[in-house]
């Protein structure tokens, strides 16, 4: 494990394997291991780099972290690590922050894989509730380590793993703290990507896990509609498909990535 410091605080993460670099990004709450499942086979092509994200797993931030501050921490990690021709991939928070930095840094994104990502969520009256009941911190304590359960729908012991992980995270002052600023971060302006969703011109595969609660697979179909060209892969799994299902995701994630390496190697004109 190694660390450097960001705007939001320091990280932590892990590399490797060679070739183009692809960065995973986790859920709230959540932490790098939740990819242990698929790491190998990424990174038999691939350098790819696991990171916890602040206030996160072995990492460290000094204030509570907000969706847009995750996404300002990705900016200085590829920074950091002097990262070109990236691939993105990102659950939940994790998705948004890969997402904006496609948006914002087009020139760095080869590709995204979005995994019932955050961003793209109609912020109705409904949600903005949600978000703000679920960002008080006695809500938070209460309700969330129920919550990850029902999010998760665990089906292999990687997703037991993690269920374990969250919740026991959940039940400290700082899991605490952290998931509810995160959720009332959930429903701000910077946090909603949808009108900025046309300038992703980075090759995006979305994968939804169809029984995740939370983020139903009519927000997978919406966020495909929101950025132009973008594919839609369902999977019969909760929150964290590559846990769940490792073999079927990579089995639709593999073409995409050899999809994006063709396509970088063509001669234009």
């Amino acid at each position: 494990m190694a660390t450097l410091t960001t705007r939001t605080g320091e990280v932590a993460y892990v590399q490797t394997g060679a070739g183009r670099p692809v960065v995973l990004l986790h859920a709230t709450l959540h932490d790098r291991h939740d990819f242990d499942p698929i790491v190998e086979a990424l990174a038999r092509r691939r350098r790819v780099v696991a990171v916890d994200w602040p206030g996160h797993g072995e990492s460290k931030s000094t204030d509570p972290v907000t969706g847009p501050s995750l996404a300002d921490a990705l900016d200085d990690i590829v920074d950091a690590l002097n990262l070109e021709d990236i691939v993105l991939i990102g659950n939940s928070v994790g998705g948004m922050a890969a997402a904006r930095l496609a948006i914002s840094r087009p020139a760095l994104v080869r590709g995204l894989v979005l995994v019932n990502t955050g961003g793209f969520v109609p912020n109705t009256g409904f949600t903005a509730a949600f978000c703000r009941l679920m960002g008080t911190e006695a809500v938070t304590r209460r309700v969330m380590p129920r919550f990850v359960r029902a999010y998760m729908k665990a089906q292999t012991p990687s997703d037991e793993s993690i269920v374990a992980r969250a919740i026991a995270r959940a039940r400290t002052a700082d899991g605490v703290r952290t998931a509810a600023s995160l959720w009332r971060s959930f429903a701000t302006p910077g946090y909603d990507l949808r009108d900025r969703a046309h300038r992703i011109t980075a090759p995006t595969l979305i994968i939804w896990g169809d029984r995740d609660p939370t983020l139903s697979p009519r927000i997978g179909r919406a966020t495909q509609q929101a950025i132009p060209g973008s594919a839609l892969h369902m999977l019969h799994t909760g929150h964290v498909v590559f846990s769940s299902d490792p073999t079927g995701f990579m089995r639709v994630v593999e073409p995409f990535l050899e999809g994006v390496d063709a396509q970088a190697t063509t001669p234009s004109g």
